[in-house]
Protein backbone atom coordinates (compact mmCIF):
# COMPACT_ATOMS: atom_id res chain seq x y z
CA UNK A 1 0.00 0.00 0.00
CA UNK A 2 1.26 3.47 -0.85
CA UNK A 3 0.56 6.29 1.57
CA UNK A 4 1.23 10.01 1.18
CA UNK A 5 1.97 12.60 3.84
CA UNK A 6 2.22 16.36 3.25
CA UNK A 7 5.56 17.36 4.79
CA UNK A 8 7.62 20.48 5.42
CA UNK A 9 11.07 19.19 4.41
CA UNK A 10 12.74 16.50 2.31
CA UNK A 11 14.15 14.47 5.19
CA UNK A 12 13.07 11.42 7.16
CA UNK A 13 12.49 13.34 10.42
CA UNK A 14 10.27 16.03 8.92
CA UNK A 15 7.00 17.10 10.51
CA UNK A 16 3.60 16.76 8.88
CA UNK A 17 2.69 20.04 7.18
CA UNK A 18 -0.39 21.84 8.50
CA UNK A 19 -1.52 22.58 4.94
CA UNK A 20 -2.36 19.88 2.41
CA UNK A 21 -2.61 21.89 -0.80
CA UNK A 22 0.27 24.22 -0.01
CA UNK A 23 2.64 21.72 1.61
CA UNK A 24 6.05 22.01 -0.03
CA UNK A 25 6.49 18.25 -0.42
CA UNK A 26 4.75 14.91 -0.20
CA UNK A 27 6.38 11.89 1.34
CA UNK A 28 5.24 8.77 -0.51
CA UNK A 29 5.78 5.65 1.56
CA UNK A 30 5.28 2.04 0.45
CA UNK A 31 4.19 -0.12 3.39
CA UNK A 32 5.19 -3.33 1.60
CA UNK A 33 8.77 -2.38 0.71
CA UNK A 34 9.43 0.28 3.41
CA UNK A 35 10.69 2.56 0.64
CA UNK A 36 10.03 6.27 0.77
CA UNK A 37 10.25 9.01 -1.81
CA UNK A 38 9.86 12.78 -1.57
CA UNK A 39 8.00 14.60 -4.31
CA UNK A 40 7.77 18.35 -4.80
CA UNK A 41 4.18 19.54 -4.49
CA UNK A 42 3.72 21.33 -7.80
CA UNK A 43 0.41 22.77 -6.55
CA UNK A 44 2.01 24.67 -3.65
CA UNK A 45 2.69 27.81 -5.70
CA UNK A 46 -0.68 27.87 -7.48
CA UNK A 47 -2.53 31.16 -7.43
CA UNK A 48 -5.76 29.29 -6.70
CA UNK A 49 -7.14 25.78 -6.41
CA UNK A 50 -4.03 24.39 -4.70
CA UNK A 51 -6.02 21.78 -2.78
CA UNK A 52 -7.69 20.40 -5.90
CA UNK A 53 -4.38 20.38 -7.81
CA UNK A 54 -2.62 18.66 -4.90
CA UNK A 55 -5.43 16.08 -4.73
CA UNK A 56 -4.99 15.32 -8.43
CA UNK A 57 -1.23 15.04 -7.89
CA UNK A 58 -1.88 12.46 -5.14
CA UNK A 59 -4.24 10.54 -7.43
CA UNK A 60 -1.69 10.60 -10.27
CA UNK A 61 0.92 9.25 -7.83
CA UNK A 62 -1.28 6.16 -7.35
CA UNK A 63 -1.55 6.57 -3.59
CA UNK A 64 -3.98 4.42 -1.59
CA UNK A 65 -4.13 6.49 1.61
CA UNK A 66 -3.32 9.98 2.77
CA UNK A 67 -2.23 10.98 6.29
CA UNK A 68 -2.96 14.65 6.95
CA UNK A 69 -4.03 17.08 9.65
CA UNK A 70 -6.91 18.69 7.74
CA UNK A 71 -8.34 18.98 4.26
CA UNK A 72 -10.40 21.52 2.34
CA UNK A 73 -13.86 20.59 1.05
CA UNK A 74 -12.94 20.69 -2.65
CA UNK A 75 -9.83 18.53 -2.26
CA UNK A 76 -11.80 16.18 -0.02
CA UNK A 77 -14.41 15.66 -2.74
CA UNK A 78 -11.76 14.92 -5.38
CA UNK A 79 -9.94 12.45 -3.11
CA UNK A 80 -13.16 10.69 -2.08
CA UNK A 81 -14.18 10.21 -5.72
CA UNK A 82 -10.81 8.54 -6.30
CA UNK A 83 -11.40 6.26 -3.28
CA UNK A 84 -8.32 7.52 -1.46
CA UNK A 85 -8.76 6.99 2.26
CA UNK A 86 -7.79 9.94 4.43
CA UNK A 87 -6.54 9.42 7.96
CA UNK A 88 -6.06 12.05 10.65
CA UNK A 89 -2.35 12.45 11.23
CA UNK A 90 -0.90 13.21 14.63
CA UNK A 91 0.99 16.48 14.96
CA UNK A 92 4.40 14.78 14.93
CA UNK A 93 7.04 13.56 12.50
CA UNK A 94 6.31 11.60 9.35
CA UNK A 95 7.91 8.41 10.80
CA UNK A 96 5.70 8.70 13.91
CA UNK A 97 2.66 8.91 11.65
CA UNK A 98 3.77 5.96 9.54
CA UNK A 99 4.16 3.86 12.67
CA UNK A 100 0.77 4.99 14.01
CA UNK A 101 -0.83 4.14 10.66
CA UNK A 102 0.76 0.69 10.57
CA UNK A 103 -0.40 0.09 14.15
CA UNK A 104 -3.98 1.06 13.22
CA UNK A 105 -3.97 4.06 15.55
CA UNK A 106 -5.03 6.78 13.11
CA UNK A 107 -8.77 7.49 12.73
CA UNK A 108 -10.37 8.50 9.46
CA UNK A 109 -10.09 12.25 8.88
CA UNK A 110 -13.02 14.36 10.07
CA UNK A 111 -11.30 17.76 9.93
CA UNK A 112 -12.71 19.05 6.63
CA UNK A 113 -12.74 22.84 6.31
CA UNK A 114 -14.28 25.16 3.71
CA UNK A 115 -10.89 26.05 2.24
CA UNK A 116 -8.66 29.04 2.76
CA UNK A 117 -8.94 30.71 -0.63
CA UNK A 118 -5.80 32.73 0.02
CA UNK A 119 -4.84 32.74 -3.67
CA UNK A 120 -1.09 32.54 -3.78
CA UNK A 121 -0.26 32.94 -0.10
CA UNK A 122 0.83 30.41 2.47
Amino acid sequence: MKIAIPVNEKNQKTDVCLSFGRSPYFLIYDTETDESLFLDNTAASSTGGAGIKAAQFIIDSQVDALLLLSCGQNANQVLKKANIKMYEAINATAPDNIKAFKDGELPLLNNIHPGYHRHGGN
